[in-house]
């Protein structure tokens, strides 16, 4: 048994079978739709959720987990002697990581909490390799310092279709918001220093594609990438293609494809996706 456990949280987009295998520990946040609560975890699928928010009469919310279901989780997990790494989304989108981070001051067991500053399959970048090299018996300290330094070399790159959902849920300005949605505008942003930043904004698809290219050319030139992950809420076709190009570029890479979390979804909206790397 390892003797340090790795935990994140439900906005950690992966393969389950890949989680299972690294015996990654998930708690899982909340969303609400017209008053009934759903646990965001593998009883709810991330097509699913985007059929049920079409129909909701008014947008989802998202909550994150009870400080007391954390405080449990890690005497759970501890009780056994293990240390526990505890890696969560960006404090700019949740406040998962400071539940986590006062859970962690009660739990009887030994916990280390850290914002990735990500989220989404750029967070689980960082959760699996901390996960491997738990399970190849690392300690603490070596997993941190490699955690820190995947984040630090990660980069996650968001398309848009329009922002209302990220106005209403209040993570950005109501006035870029409403600019976006008269002009019918695409939109790219970056995640970077726990801030989601516009890079690049256009009418219709070729928005996309036009960064697409660029992002393309920079990869190609880049003879240190390591991973790359393609996540999707609706609108699966055009990320087929841009998986299709990639692999040319990365022929041996295994690239995920993967259907973003209903927590995600909710902020993004439909027709959104994510292309990252580190």
């Amino acid at each position: 048994m390892a003797n340090l456990k790795i935990v994140t949280d439900s906005s950690c987009t992966m393969d389950k079978n890949l989680r299972d295998e690294l015996e990654i520990h998930m708690v899982p946040l909340s969303v609400m739709i017209d008053g009934t609560i759903y646990q965001d975890d593998d009883n709810l699928s991330g097509e699913q959720f985007m059929n049920m928010m079409a129909d909701a009469k008014e947008l989802p919310k998202t909550s994150q987990p009870p400080i007391g279901e954390f405080v449990e989780f890690y005497n759970e997990l501890g009780k056994d002697g293990s240390q526990i790494l505890s890696i969560h989304m960006t404090k700019a989108l949740s406040g998962t990581v400071e539940a986590a981070r006062q859970a962690a001051n009660i739990s009887h067991s030994t916990v280390t909490v850290i914002d990735s500053g990500m989220i989404d399959q750029s967070l689980s970048f960082a959760v699996i390799r901390a996960a491997e090299m738990a399970q190849a018996g690392k300690g603490l300290e070596e997993t941190v310092t490699e955690v820190e330094n995947v984040l630090s070399h990660s980069k996650l790159y968001i398309g848009l279709s329009t922002l209302e959902n990220l106005v209403k849920g209040g993570r950005i300005g109501r006035a870029t918001g409403m600019l976006s949605n008269i002009l019918n505008m695409r939109v790219i942003m970056e995640l970077t220093n726990n801030e989601l930043v516009p890079v690049l904004k256009g009418r219709g698809v070729k928005t996309f594609n036009k960064w697409f290219e660029g992002l393309k050319k920079d990869l190609r030139n880049n003879p240190n990438v390591q991973k790359i992950g393609i996540s999707y809420a609706g609108g699966l076709e055009q990320c087929e293609k841009f998986k299709r190009e990639l692999q040319e570029l990365f022929p041996s890479m295994d690239i995920f494809l993967l259907h973003t979390t209903p927590i995600v979804a909710t902020h993004t909206g439909s027709g959104a996706f994510a292309i990252m790397y580190y």
